[in-house]
Order: structure tokens, then C-alpha cells, then sequence
């Protein structure tokens, strides 16, 4: 296993070094129109317009065998999915006896594994990701790592291993912790942090310079100012914008062939000042649309008094079917035969909330429109984060489908009025059979698991809910003009199964096990396992398969 280490006054060895050991990959010059890339608002591949739907699989590159990756990649192009979003990232603190990781980060100092167990996994899901005709978007980061050490990151409440959840690859906290600081914005702020995070990025960047298979460096997952470490009284988010801007800038000075993506939830702050304010010189005279086309108008920036007007008409909507179905639920005070609204109500109408406000260290726009950033992106997971009020007239389950409608239709706007394309680069929400397993992105336990005193409580919405609410958002980003809609996340099954990886042999009681001891190998009902599952995986869902498979092919149509 060859390991290269540095520190900051070696950078410019480093790159060199780095380029000298880029793995051979598929020739094309700087330029080509096989590399994805914008024509304003779109996506455009060999000349033409490109929209996708996507999935998610982080854990690719922790698959025991080469085949499984294959066997893998394989089925998602099956379906007729064109882009997949891993983690290109997967730090630790102590190097592991078992399973893959990218990067050992240890008191300040930073070792790269470019072995067969380190960056050589990621070179695969590459190369193997072009033979199959799909684009990859690499991510560099998580904003989330609810652990104190990666040699102690087992979850709280079972079994599961290092990698297993998408939170357990090291990321920000990580950094932070082992430069000895203690606010989890300092990542975006000490030098010697952002030293050594751009040399990371210089390591997996320059590797793929030349692959037509990647679709996007994204800088981080969910970026904001706090996560497990807090954040300090001093990061805005224009701290987040500029790190955002830095990071970006310095990834297509190495590789000026692929586009660069924030990977942020989408958080926007609409009163908020701009380091990238929208200040578009006068447009020449556009030529007429083509017969059938319409011509395109300026769009408008989203604004907080949109937000709570869109609120209200689909509140009197809901409504208005409520009474004609006899279920109407009043939510205020009856006075002198009046239904007024209470203190509660009114206070929610005069705010957007926290997701437009700018409370997470984000502005969205603002990052978007940073000229080396190439596309605007954002996430949806209701379960993790509320993106509304709920309306008392329609069900739980209809709530999280016509918030996240709007959430999507936002983002678009906002997309628009920068001028980029858009992509929700990850989505889901739980159902009822997947709770037990659920594990919310910043934490280390799952609430319902049968062990945890939740166990009792149904969590989740059913199968038919999932399926429609998917089916509305995918319909919904789709005539919005969204350019790339990508699920999360997959789920594959006959994997090779090894102790201590991601894919570990599993029981029969379906808990990961162990060997009692060393050298042990588990029964051979046991050799086998399935992706991971943190409350949203795919894998044996035939109904999210067909939706998907459905998406396609009206994406497809609207391209």
C-alpha cells in the first residue's frame, strides 16, 4: 500500500506528485463535449441537452469485490438511471484492521491511502461507472460526523460497522477535531485545516482530470455552520459562501473539464446580504422562439412574502376540499361566532422559517451564483427537517408531499433567476418497514429500533404513501425545469459479505456478527449481505424501482 503524506509547506510537491500518479483513463482533451457541462440553463453532453434521475449510493466504493461494484453499477443503469452520487471521501483516525478507507487524519497531520484499499476502490467505481454509461458526482465531505473517533464510531445502538452509515466516513468534525479546535466552522476558517483539505481535493481531483465520467466534484454534503461541534457566534453565512467559493475555485484550477457543485441542502436566506449579489447586464435582444417554445423571461429571485403567499393559497385550498368533504378541523378560537386565528398561527404567518432565513449558515442563492460553481443543488428529507407548517386538513403524510412540492418549485426558481441548472441531489422519506433501521444523519442510534423504548411507536409512512409522495416530487421537479432528480438511496442485495466492512456477514436473527475468533469464517448462509440501510434504502422495494423506472422516462420526454 503506497501512502503519501504531506504538510502545508509540501503542497506544491504534493500536486506534483500527485499528477505523476494519476491512474491511467480514458484520453480526452480539454474541452471536449464528452465532459458534461452548462449552456445556461441546462446540462449538455456531446452538444445536446442532458437531464437524468440519479440514486445515491455512498458506500460504492466500500464493496468487498470488484463484481459486487460491477453487479451494482450494473442494475442502477438497468433501470435507466444515469447518474450516481458516492462519497469520495472516507477519513479516519486510526487506520482500521479491516475494510476501505481514503485518508488517515491523526494530531494535524494527513496520510492519503492510495492503495488497493484506499483511493485505488474509488479509481474502480470509476472506470467501472464509464463501462456502464453513467455519470458519477463525487462528494469531498460531510458536514456530518456524530462521533468522537473513528476507532470508536460503532452506533449506539447495534452492531453495525465502521462505513455502514453515511455519517460514519469522517468529514468536518473529524478535521476539526484532530487540528485540536473546537467549532465545527473553524473547518471553513483555519488555514491549516483548508490547507489540507484542498490537498485532499488536489489528490482526488487530479486523478480523474481526463474521465468523462464524472459529472461533478461536489464540495460537501449539506454544508452549514454547526453540526456535531458547534458553531461559533461568528459564521454567516457569507463564511459559508466564501469557503464554498475558495474550495471551488481551487478544484478548476486542477481540473477546468468538470463542473464543481455545492452539494448544500438548499437553505436559502432572502434578506440576507450577497457576496454574489444578482446583477445581470442588460440582455441583447433575444431572437424569436422556435415554433412550439415559448420565450423564456426574466425570473425573479425567491422572496419570504412568495413563500408565506404560496403558504396561504394552498392552506385555503386544502381547505376549501376539507369543507366539501365534511373533515374541515378549525385551528384557531371561536369568538362571537367567528373563527379568529390564535397568537400561534399568527406568529407562523409572519415568518418563512428557519429553511429561508439564513439560521442554518446558508444562503443557497448566494452560493450558486459563485461563478466556479456550475449548477444550483439542494436536498429534501422531511424527516430529517421541517420544511413548513403542517396543515390540519390534509393527512401527515400529504403535509410532507406538498411542503416538499414547494421546497422543490423554490429551488427551481432560485435556479432560474441564477441562470444555472438545478439538481436535487438527494431525497426520501421513511416508511414504516424501514423505520427500525432509521438513523437520522446526525446521530448515531435509531430511534425505533426494537430496542430503543420508540420500538412501540409506528414511525413512517406506508408503502403506497411513499410511492405517491415520490411520485409528486418527481413529477413536480420534472415541470419545474429541474435538471438532474436523484433519489436516496439504493439498495443492492447478494453482496460478498466480510467482518468488519460495510457488508458484514449478517445472522439469522438478521444482526451483524462477528467471528468469536480470529480466523473464525462465519456459516455459509452467512457469506452473503445487502447495502446498507439507514431507513432508506431501496432494496426490496419494487414500488420505488417502478417509480423511478417511470421518472426516467418522463424526464427523458421533457429534455
Amino acid at each position: 500500500m503506497k501512502l503519501l503524506s504531506w504538510v502545508p509547506l509540501l503542497f506544491s510537491t504534493l500536486l506534483a506528485t500527485a499528477a505523476a500518479a494519476t491512474p491511467s483513463r480514458t484520453a480526452t482533451r480539454r474541452g471536449s463535449s464528452s465532459f458534461v457541462s452548462t449552456n445556461g440553463p441546462e446540462f449538455t453532453v456531446n452538444g445536446s441537452a442532458f437531464k437524468y434521475i440519479g440514486t445515491n449510493a455512498y458506500w460504492l466504493p466500500t464493496l468487498n469485490t470488484n463484481e459486487d461494484i460491477w453487479n451494482t453499477l450494473a442494475n442502477i443503469s438497468a433501470l435507466g438511471i444515469k447518474v450516481v452520487r458516492l462519497w469520495a471521501f472516507n477519513d479516519v483516525d486510526t487506520i482500521p484492521e479491516n475494510g476501505t478507507w481514503f485518508q488517515l487524519i491523526q494530531n494535524g497531520t494527513l496520510t492519503v491511502n492510495t492503495g488497493p484499499n484506499g483511493l485505488q476502490k474509488l479509481d474502480t467505481c470509476i472506470q467501472m461507472a464509464e463501462q456502464h454509461g453513467l455519470y458519477v458526482i463525487l462528494s469531498l465531505t460531510n458536514n456530518w460526523f456524530p462521533f468522537n473517533s473513528t476507532s470508536t464510531s460503532t452506533p449506539q445502538n447495534n452492531s453495525l460497522t465502521r462505513n455502514y452509515l453515511s455519517n460514519n466516513y469522517g468529514g468536518m468534525d473529524l478535521y476539526v477535531r484532530q487540528f485540536g479546535l473546537d467549532t465545527h466552522d473553524q473547518f471553513y476558517t483555519n488555514e491549516s485545516i483548508l490547507t489540507s483539505f484542498m490537498n485532499y481535493t488536489t489528490q482526488v481531483v487530479s486523478r480523474y482530470v481526463n474521465s468523462p465520467s464524472i459529472f461533478s466534484y461536489e464540495l460537501a454534503n449539506d454544508a452549514r455552520c454547526n453540526s456535531t461541534l458547534p458553531g461559533s457566534n461568528t459564521c454567516t453565512t457569507q463564511t459559508v459562501t466564501t469557503w464554498h467559493a475558495t474550495v471551488a475555485s481551487h478544484i478548476r484550477s486542477i481540473d477546468p473539464n468538470h463542473l464543481v457543485s455545492s452539494g448544500v441542502g438548499g437553505y436559502m436566506c432572502t434578506d440576507c446580504p450577497k457576496l454574489y449579489p444578482l446583477t445581470p447586464a442588460p440582455a441583447p435582444p433575444a431572437p424569436s422562439p422556435a415554433p412550439g417554445k415559448k420565450k423564456r423571461s426574466k425570473v425573479n429571485p425567491v422572496t419570504t412574502e412568495q413563500i408565506l403567499r404560496e403558504r396561504s393559497e394552498r392552506r385555503r385550498r386544502n381547505r376549501e376540499a376539507a369543507k366539501r368533504a365534511g373533515t374541515l378541523v378549525e385551528d384557531g378560537v371561536r369568538i362571537r361566532g367567528r373563527w379568529v386565528s390564535t397568537a400561534t398561527k399568527r406568529q407562523e404567518s409572519s415568518s418563512a422559517g428557519s429553511m429561508y432565513d439564513g439560521s442554518y449558515g446558508v444562503d443557497s442563492q448566494d452560493i450558486s451564483n459563485i461563478p466556479d460553481i456550475g449548477f444550483s443543488s439542494f436536498q429534501l428529507f422531511p424527516d430529517q427537517q421541517s420544511y413548513g407548517p403542517d396543515d390540519p386538513n390534509v393527512a401527515p403524510w400529504q403535509n410532507t408531499l406538498q411542503n416538499g412540492d414547494q421546497w422543490i418549485t423554490s429551488q427551481a426558481q432560485s435556479a432560474a433567476a441564477v441562470g444555472k441548472p438545478a439538481a436535487l441531489t438527494g431525497f426520501g422519506v421513511v416508511t414504516q418497514s424501514n423505520a427500525p433501521a432509521f438513523v437520522p444523519f446526525n446521530s448515531t442510534s435509531a430511534p425505533f429500533a426494537s430496542e430503543n423504548p420508540n420500538s412501540s411507536t409506528t414511525y413512517g409512512v406506508t408503502t403506497q404513501q411513499q410511492s405517491d409522495t415520490y411520485t409528486s416530487w418527481l413529477n413536480t421537479g420534472i415541470a419545474a425545469g429541474l435538471n438532474g432528480i436523484i433519489q436516496y438511496q439504493w439498495g443492492q442485495s447478494n453482496l460478498t459479505a466480510e467482518p468488519g466492512t460495510t457488508v458484514s456477514p449478517t445472522s439469522t436473527t438478521g444482526e451483524q456478527s462477528t467471528p468469536s475468533s480470529a480466523g473464525e469464517t462465519p456459516s455459509p448462509q452467512d457469506q452473503t449481505g445487502e447495502t446498507p440501510n439507514d431507513g432508506y434504502t431501496s432494496n426490496g422495494s419494487n414500488n420505488v424501482q417502478q417509480v423511478l423506472g417511470s421518472a426516467v422516462q418522463g424526464i427523458a420526454a421533457n429534455t
